[in-house]
């Protein structure tokens, strides 16, 4: 830092020369204290995950997600069903491909280990590897060498694009042809994290899907052939490709409808909330009537309140046991609601500098499901505060009700699913 800004922030902020400023002295990521010794005797218990319950009492995850599409909620769902599906892939001898992004690893990766047994086990086994994942770049250079001595092809993302995109594709043999089959997350394939990030994660075999993942994969093995395989893309909305367009049609398609006098309204879901296109659109659904509604835990830059805006923009940031880490994007599209899981925030440097994938959700019970943890999160009383003008970050609060505080809330509501089951 320079000199003269240091002596600028150590008068300003009421520093003095005793304070610890030495650079690196303090804690950078609070995400460490999870690496801490475990030396508390006393504790709040936590919840403990559960089985999906369409994946409860079945002897391979593969054969329910090539009959159906099915949404992983974590911390409430187990992330053993992942590490089953990626097993399974690796003992199956019909399975001839495994290609997965891998952003952040666990230091004891089961992950790793089921592609490791996979490529021993004779599969074509490909990972693209993220090394510049912010405080993983060396443990990701490591799972590197590691994965290449055991015969894994290894590509290091895209130059001047970091691939935040959280994708698995597994190829099989079926009859005289194959089947593709995999997931498309919100979280990291990190077992540790899914315990405390509340992320989304689809698995399904949709065929418009895999041909998508396909051309992905094509263009991340091989980047210098330029995008043009992403832009192939029809289901998934890709980043940096047709992200921004995409998302800038559907709010235009609910200014139309507000502007015809029928229901509009926009519901998302997010860690950060700063693209100046995306917030001025906001701005313009807004003046226009439809109604919007958002939670977003972290930087949040849109005003909420103001002349211009016929209907106030409605936002909260909930910040609880688990760290909400899930992006939801919701659209009323005239009655016909386009509900989409993503792994990028509507920040630049995510829509525009990175690879990054948001899929949307054709099964209708998934959708609704969706709908309704958001909605209980839009309700939330406890952890929940305002983004307003002020930035005054009040608490919500709802006196004379019972009180809601969405994550135990969300994982009794999962739960008593496996009671409906």
């Amino acid at each position: 830092m320079d000199a003269g800004l240091l002596e600028y922030l150590i008068r300003k902020l009421n520093l003095s020369r005793k304070d610890n400023i030495i650079p690196g002295g303090r804690i950078h990521n609070f995400r460490h204290f999870m690496d801490f010794p475990d030396v508390f005797t006393v504790r709040n218990p936590r919840r403990h995950a559960f089985t999906h319950p369409y994946l409860q009492n079945q002897l391979r995850v593969t054969d329910v997600v090539l009959k159906r599409d099915i949404m992983l909620h974590f911390p409430y769902h187990s992330f053993s069903s992942i590490i089953d599906l990626l097993r399974e892939a690796a003992m199956d001898p019909d399975v001839t491909m495994i290609k997965v992004t891998a952003y952040r690893l666990a230091q004891n990766s089961k992950v790793i280990n089921a592609l490791i047994n996979a490529v021993r086990n004779g599969k074509d086994v490909t990972v693209i590897l993220e090394v510049r994942a912010r405080f993983d770049e060396e443990a990701n250079l490591e799972w590197k060498e590691r994965l290449e001595d055991e015969g894994v092809k290894v590509f290091l993302g895209v130059p001047n694009l970091k691939v935040h995109a959280k994708l698995c594709l597994i190829k099989k043999k079926a009859g005289s042809g194959f089947q593709q089959y995999g997931f498309v997350s919100t979280g990291n394939l990190h077992e540790k994290t899914s315990e405390v990030y509340s992320d989304h994660c689809l698995l399904t075999c949709n065929r418009q899907v895999m041909a998508d993942m396909n051309r992905i994969f094509r263009y991340l093995e091989n980047p210098k052939t330029g995008p043009e395989q992403l832009k192939l893309c029809r289901t998934l909305l890709i980043s940096p490709t047709s992200m921004r367009r995409e998302l800038l049609l559907m709010i235009n398609r609910e200014i139309k409808h507000a502007k015809a006098k029928k229901n509009a309204s926009i519901t998302l879901k997010l860690n950060s909330l700063s693209d100046p296109e995306l917030i001025e659109k906001l701005y313009e659904a807004a003046q226009a009537g439809v109604e919007i509604e958002m939670v977003v835990r972290g930087i949040f830059c849109p005003m909420v309140e103001g002349k211009k805006l016929k209907h106030h923009i409605t936002a909260v940031s909930i910040v609880d046991e688990y760290l909400e880490h899930a992006r939801v994007l919701i659209f009323h599209n005239g009655g016909k609601e386009k509900v989409l899981i993503s792994s990028a925030d509507w920040m630049v440097r995510n829509i525009d500098h990175r690879i990054e994938a948001a899929i949307p959700i054709f099964d209708k019970s998934i959708k609704h499901e969706l709908k309704d943890i958001i909605d209980i999160q839009l309700k939330d009383d406890v952890k929940a505060r305002w983004h307003d003008s002020a930035l005054s970050n009040n608490y919500v609060s709802s006196e004379g009700k019972k009180k809601i505080r969405s994550q135990i809330e969300i994982y009794h509501y999962l739960h008593n699913k496996l009671k409906d089951k």
